[in-house]
């Protein structure tokens, strides 16, 4: 069992996996990673700042996004508007 604290509330939780969030903070977790999703297939060279401004969270939010795994750098092409 591992003792985890959920990114969002911050409550210690046990759980069989290390996990981020606590089952009362996962559908919020859920809404704000389809959130980013849906953002990226529209904007698909997008970086973190611009992902957060899009969708109206913090930057660090979507950095833990990419610590946890669930998002992965790649490299694309820079055009200047």
């Amino acid at each position: 069992m591992y003792e985890n604290t959920c990114k969002f509330c911050g409550k210690k939780f046990h759980s069989r996996t290390k996990a981020s969030t606590c089952t009362s903070c996962r559908k919020l977790d859920d809404v704000i990673f389809s959130k980013i999703e849906a953002y990226l297939r529209l904007y698909p060279n997008s970086n973190a700042v611009q992902i957060a401004e899009g969708i109206g969270i913090a930057a660090v939010e979507v950095l833990r996004y990419i610590d946890e795994g669930r998002l992965r750098l790649s490299k694309g092409v820079f055009q200047k508007l």
